[in-house]
């Protein structure tokens, strides 16, 4: 199954619910949005910095990965981002690939 990371920033508003409700909470609300697209939340950190949240995951397919950021980010109360991550052989069979393309750069 494909591995996401997923990241975030909450609003200010979704900061002060943060507050209200605490963090292990919304941990559980993030598990359970995961497994109901059939995927496994493998770890999520709330962090500060650029990001208040970081978290791995497994889904099913890109689709489920657009639905689990669309589902948030329309909250409007944060702002989420999911990246999709590659394994050494996706990299390896993607080198493959990318040697059999024709491409020519700008300006050559």
């Amino acid at each position: 199954m494909p591995h996401y990371m997923i990241s975030g920033s909450y609003t200010a508003e979704g900061a002060k619910a943060l507050l209200a409700e605490g963090g292990t909470s919304r941990l559980e609300q993030a598990k359970g949005l995961i497994e109901s697209l059939g995927g496994t939340l493998e770890a999520m950190y709330f962090a500060f910095g650029d990001d208040d949240i970081v978290g791995f995951c497994e889904l099913p397919n890109a689709s489920s990965a657009a639905a689990a950021s669309l589902s948030v980010s329309s909250s409007g109360v944060i702002n989420v981002q999911v990246t999709p991550l590659l394994t050494g052989q996706d990299l390896d069979d993607a080198s493959s690939t990318a040697g059999q393309v024709q491409y020519r750069p700008p300006g050559q």
